[in-house]
């Protein structure tokens, strides 16, 4: 697993990771939003921090989404970006929507995801969710690497 502790959180508030998401991942704070949760999620895949992914599903969802499958999906992807399209929050429920932009080997995919959360023994936890389908992009070293740095693949995200 990756640390940031100094820099910016990937979650993108802002923060500095120490100050935002490793709280959370560190088990010393409880989300206190299905937002929070959904960005500390992300954070967690992009840092390979699967076992905080398993322990934020609801219980019942847990033994579908062992934490090896989790950690090899993480492992196979580069993440770049969070952007929250809508959070809508109630006393026990709530619905976020996102798309987290990566790259699976020379392919920059976006998962569009609205995502169900409800409160389980207090604590936010992740359900499950509606996927919006988004076509994956084949990308060649010398096209101008999706992310918008202005740089090309090769010079930017390439491995």
């Amino acid at each position: 697993m990756t640390s940031l502790t100094n820099s910016n959180c990937l979650c993108g508030s802002q923060h500095s990771y120490q100050d935002c998401c490793q709280k959370l991942h560190l088990g010393t704070e409880q989300a206190t939003t299905a937002e929070q949760l959904m960005r500390s999620r992300y954070v967690a895949y992009a840092l390979k921090n699967a076992k905080y992914i398993y322990q934020t599903y609801v219980q019942a969802k847990q033994a579908e989404n062992p934490v090896k499958e989790i950690a090899e999906f993480a492992n196979s992807c580069r993440f770049i970006k969070l952007a929250v399209v809508s959070a809508e929050q109630h006393e026990s429920t709530a619905d976020v929507e996102f798309c987290v932009s990566y790259f699976y080997q020379n392919l920059f995919c976006q998962l569009h995801e609205k995502s169900n959360f409800i409160k389980e023994a207090g604590l936010w936890r992740y359900l499950d969710g509606e996927i919006f389908p988004v076509a994956d992009l084949k990308i060649n070293r010398n096209d101008e690497c999706p992310c918008g740095s202005g740089k090309k693949y090769k010079k930017c995200h390439s491995v």
